[in-house]
């Protein structure tokens, strides 16, 4: 049997004069309303910083059109406000307007993304990166520039009052001004004697010249520190022991891991000692500096003897046959004999594990308490002879003058300076550096 073709029945006419898509034929017959009524906001009056929420603001529109006639002619329906375009186009090419607009949007950031990677910032977040401990070494000049610089900084002022001493007229004035500017610099009186009579005899010459006696005075400063200079001691014998002392705050806990780092970096095996056993955490931060530089570390109990954490590390580091001992001890001020007297017992315990040690006994001095190193260098040596001073923060507002009272006074030799807070920034005393920068 062929097939037939299925009669469709007759649909009746739309009584419409255009027809409507299905989006808005649906809308129309669940709402009642026709769209051509519904006011879509047009672009430019809708703040485009707005968001479209479920509290925004609502607007009612209620235009009728003259065509509808079936609509009420006060119907209306609220409308969410929201950065939506106008031109009654559908809401599918809206959403397809929308949808495009957003690929478009990615895949210009990820051309950008590719074409310039300098643009990317450095995540931090993932696993640490890790840290060096000590800086990276740098060059010889570079250290003594560090060091001329730190003293420069140290002798500014006075060197700027020298300038203004030295370019007047000479008479009796010009001395009295030359022992005030030395003796604020902490030179001391004696010091300052010495120095003046040294000026004084230049200034006899028939016709004299500000600048010799300038001279003058720079060669009787060169003369009291070249007559005590004395480096570091090299080592002769194993383990080589340097005793530390100083007051709390002096600097004596950083000087000694710096000097630590010293050793480490020629090569030779260190072991530390710490002796400060009353002072809260000095224990804890003297180990920070042995792990920085490499060195090994003794250590006892809080409140325990010092001399018995110093006698077990020097019979360790003999055993282990280590180069250098450090030793510490508690920070003490030179008026409290007890401490003081605790200090020679250390000094003993010292000579009877090792007979020719200690080989170096190092004051530590702050570079700022002026003729108070006087005091400090006088008591402390009483109670363990010393071999020379380290000063400290010598690149702030230290005066230096304190360096050559040292060296007259109590034949004294600054043996190492500090002019910074890096590990390395512990240096070997240069005389000649040190006059050029405060006269």
């Amino acid at each position: 049997m062929a097939n037939q073709p299925v009669p469709v029945p007759e649909q009746p006419e739309a009584h419409v004069d255009d027809p409507k898509p299905p989006a808005e034929d649906a809308v129309e017959r669940s709402t009642g309303v026709p769209v051509d009524e519904v006011a879509i906001p047009v672009a430019s009056d809708v703040d485009p910083q707005a968001n479209a929420t479920e509290d925004a603001p609502t607007v009612t529109a209620s235009k009728a059109d003259p065509t509808a006639d079936e609509a009420a002619p006060d119907a209306h329906v609220e409308v969410p406000s929201g950065p939506v375009a106008d031109s009654g186009a559908p809401v599918a090419q809206w959403v397809g307007a929308g949808l495009l607009a957003v690929i478009l949007a990615g895949a210009v950031l990820a051309v950008l993304r590719k074409s310039a990677p300098q643009l990317a910032l450095p995540s931090t977040m993932g696993s640490p990166q890790p840290v060096e401990d000590t800086p990276a070494p740098i060059s010889d000049s570079g250290l003594v520039s560090r060091f001329r610089e730190a003293l420069t900084r140290t002798g500014a002022a006075l060197r700027d009052q020298f300038d203004g001493l030295f370019g007047r007229p000479i008479d009796e004035q010009l001395f009295e001004d030359l022992e005030e500017v030395l003796l604020v610099a902490d030179v001391g009186m004696p010091t300052a004697n010495r120095i003046i009579e040294k000026v004084r005899a230049a200034a006899s010459d028939p016709d004299p010249q500000p600048e010799v006696l300038r001279e003058a005075m720079r060669s009787e400063m060169r003369s009291i520190l070249d007559g005590v200079h004395a480096p570091l001691l090299p080592h002769s014998c194993k383990p080589w022991v340097v005793l530390v002392v100083g007051v709390n705050g002096s600097g004596k806990t950083t000087t000694i891991g710096k000097l630590a780092a010293r050793y480490r970096a020629e090569g030779k095996s260190v072991l530390v000692a710490a002796g400060d056993t009353y002072r809260a955490a000095a224990t804890e931060q003297l180990a920070v500096w042995a792990e920085r530089s490499g060195a090994e570390i003794v250590k006892g109990k809080d409140g325990s003897d010092p001399g018995a954490v110093v006698y077990d590390a020097l019979t360790a580091a003999k055993a282990r046959d280590h180069d250098v001992v450090l030793v510490d001890t508690a920070g003490r001020l030179q008026t409290a004999k007890p401490l003081m007297d605790q200090l020679a017992k250390i000094r003993r315990v010292i000579g009877k594990v090792v007979p020719t040690a200690p080989h170096e006994t190092l004051l530590v001095v702050d570079g700022t308490i002026g003729q108070n190193a006087m005091s400090q260098a006088k008591l402390f040596n009483e109670a363990t002879p010393l071999s020379g001073v380290v000063i400290t923060k010598l690149d702030g507002t230290a005066k230096g003058g304190m360096i050559l009272a040292l060296a007259s006074e109590m034949r004294l030799s600054v043996k190492l300076v500090g002019v910074g807070e890096q590990i390395d920034d512990l240096r070997d005393f240069d005389s000649d550096v040190f006059i050029d920068a405060v006269s």
